[in-house]
């Protein structure tokens, strides 16, 4: 008998009409979308080289992307783009790898201690209400002005509200199943890695969705203040000299370099959930 017999057969399951139809019909709507975005942004850029050829807006002031790509090229060439480009992007992984860590660690430390999280709920929410920005020259003062400083700004900007909201999910967690737990013979460690830290991935996923955006605001007031290199740095410095389109194309990679980090997150949403 040949090897082939003794391979198993692979039963394929039958999809109905109706799901096939229903399945062609939602490929055919995110395609419908995909496209709409992109006319729509083609359609935003044309008008925008229009207003700026026919001088409808001041080309000195708003730029026009045709200038925008020769400045993007420009920087390309000489590595100003990299290299700007490069440190905002590490200050803004270790601030969120550190408001990750740091967040997650203490949620858990105050749903282990419900007298302790009383006592610092009150600071905790002060402490997320208080603009940032004003934290950031006081920072200056105690760090001085180096990437310590933009990274514990970055920090402070989304440390204690990822904290509240981490804590608040934990509350949240089923009490059936806790009892459960405990029913079983089980102690608090047990409701930790078995039912509260399963059950919460999409509450932490989510929090990080939330966190890397204002983990970039914050490395972008950092650099406003205290910085020599970076995308803040850059677009003060323009700003200063009027060099627009160098400004409007910091503005630009800053949008791109947001949206290539929430996909990352969103990437690690669909593989663990």
């Amino acid at each position: 008998m040949t090897p082939s017999l003794f391979k198993p057969r692979v039963k394929q399951e039958n999809i109905s009409p109706a799901q096939k139809e229903f399945l062609a019909a939602q490929l055919l709507h995110r395609r419908r979308v995909s496209i709409s975005r992109i006319m729509l942004f083609i359609l935003f850029l044309a008008l925008w080289e229009l207003a700026a050829s026919f001088s409808w807006i001041d080309p000195f002031i708003f730029s026009s992307p045709v200038r925008i790509g020769r400045c993007l090229w420009t920087m390309a060439l000489d590595g100003t783009l990299f290299l700007h480009t490069g440190v905002t992007l590490g200050e803004t992984v270790i601030s969120f790898f550190l408001v990750v860590v740091l967040g997650l660690a203490a949620a858990l430390l105050l749903w282990l201690s419900p007298a302790l999280a009383q006592i610092l709920e009150p600071c905790l929410v002060m402490l997320n209400s208080l603009p940032k920005s004003a934290l950031a020259p006081l920072l200056i003062v105690w760090l001085g002005s180096n990437t310590r400083t933009i990274v514990v700004a970055a920090v402070s900007v989304a440390l204690f509200g990822s904290i509240l909201t981490l804590h608040t999910g934990f509350c949240q967690t089923d009490p059936d199943k806790i009892r459960l737990i405990y029913s079983l013979g089980g102690g608090k460690m047990d409701v930790l890695t078995k039912v509260l830290l399963p059950s919460s991935v999409p509450l932490i996923i989510s929090s990080m969705k939330v966190n890397i955006g204002l983990c970039l605001v914050g490395v972008i007031i950092g650099e406003f203040l205290s910085s020599r290199a970076g995308l803040g740095y850059l677009i003060i410095y323009s700003s200063q000299v009027f060099q627009m389109n160098t400004l409007v194309a910091s503005i630009i990679i800053l949008c791109l370099m947001s949206a290539v980090l929430y996909q990352g997150i969103h990437w690690l949403e669909k593989k663990f959930l």
